[in-house]
């Protein structure tokens, strides 16, 4: 009698990634404008660096781009997949529901470090921005865990809406709120009220921890509170994503 032996978590995980980076690399133009986006208002922003500093711009436009990662990448990405029944036949495979969800979230950490980098090199080539080993190291690190609040976030808000189309209006929407009102909050643009609420926001915990990641010798008792309310809201978002979450789209 044959016995049947069923593939290693390892095994399963590994496929899994390889198909959704393939998936990433044949989508590799919206990944492109994910990236761009910052990139082109680091190049702009330029001028301010001698007005603001250096950790200031940079942190603001490595900020733009987790909220592109998170909200209009991964969020689509699984809107549009579970809409043609391809979660439903993962779940028919021998793969668990966690090891599905983690490789689609391995891709998306990928998309932080290179987009970060990329930030990293731009601001350095084209705006002149030197920052110490250290702080390219804190940086990058604090970048993930940013990151992982709009991962978050996104993952609320496919489990609230299943059309995609919905899904895809919404994030544009919830994004430009967020990169619209958060940098003009930040720069004092929109009043004291507003700079106030924009610093407690996703937007503004998240571009404090990185700039003061950036600038080591500025980590203090604010970035600390900074960096707890970030992990509140990762943790929040994730436990509202998690549990509103449907694998089809009916």
């Amino acid at each position: 009698m044959s016995t049947t032996t069923l593939p290693s978590t390892y095994t399963v995980f590994s496929h899994l990634l390889r198909a959704d980076l393939t998936t990433q690399w044949r989508n590799r133009r919206a990944s492109l404008l994910v990236v761009l986006v910052p990139t082109i208002i680091l190049i702009s922003w330029k001028g301010l660096v001698p007005k603001f500093g250096g950790a200031f711009v940079l942190s603001n436009c490595i900020t733009v781009g987790l909220t592109a990662i998170g909200l209009m990448g991964y969020s689509n990405t699984v809107a549009r997949d579970r809409d043609k029944g391809i979660f439903q036949r993962l779940r028919v495979a021998p793969a668990s529901n966690w090891t599905i969800m983690a490789s689609r979230l391995t891709v998306q950490l990928m998309m932080i470090v290179i987009t970060t980098l990329v930030l990293f090199l731009v601001g350095y080539k084209f705006d002149g921005i030197t920052i110490s080993a250290g702080g390219y190291f804190g940086g990058l690190l604090i970048a993930i865990v940013g990151g992982a609040v709009y991962l978050s976030l996104g993952q609320v808000i496919v489990g609230l809406i299943k059309n995609p189309e919905t899904v895809n209006v919404t994030t544009r929407l919830v994004y430009f709120a967020f990169i619209m009102i958060g940098m003009f909050g930040e720069l004092g643009v929109l009043g004291k009220e507003v700079g106030d609420a924009v610093k407690w926001s996703p937007y503004g915990t998240v571009k404090h921890i990185v700039s003061a990641a950036l600038t080591p010798s500025t980590w203090n008792e604010h970035s600390w509170m900074a960096l707890l309310v970030t992990l509140g809201y990762t943790f929040v978002f994730a436990f509202l994503g998690i549990k509103w979450f449907r694998w089809n789209s009916r």
